[in-house]
């Protein structure tokens, strides 16, 4: 699976960006797909993700902000972000992986494919 993520830009504090994730494979409806953040300085760090049924899992710190959704028709998966904050800026990842359950969405390790990234910056 190769993954491409885009959709990041310079937006001001409390703004909006869709990030999208596009994916060549015929079998991608089958995979959860995650985004990752990586500030400088910073570990990178789990956002949101989506299985195959479309179960949802967030970050704390984005819930009721962010949300992820897929179009398997199209090998997309979206991360729509509003009200965004100084401290979203970070490069935004897109992972897939297969056979993950739900209380492993947030682990990074469990991805085993990923995209480039695509820059995010929040102006206060």
């Amino acid at each position: 699976v190769q993954l491409q993520a885009s959709g990041g830009g310079l937006v001001q504090a409390g703004g909006s960006l869709r990030l999208s994730c596009a994916a060549s494979g015929s079998t991608f409806r089958t995979y959860t797909v995650g985004w990752f953040r990586q500030a400088p300085g910073k570990e990178r760090e789990f956002v949101a993700a989506i299985r195959s049924d479309r179960a949802a899992s967030y970050r704390e710190s984005v819930k009721g902000r962010f949300t992820i959704s897929r179009d398997n028709v199209k090998n997309t998966v979206y991360l729509q972000m509003n009200s965004l904050k100084p401290e979203d800026t970070a490069v935004y990842y897109c992972a897939a992986a297969q056979g993950i359950i739900i209380t492993t969405m947030k682990d990074l390790a469990r991805y085993r494919y990923w995209g480039q990234g695509t820059q995010v910056t929040v102006s206060s």
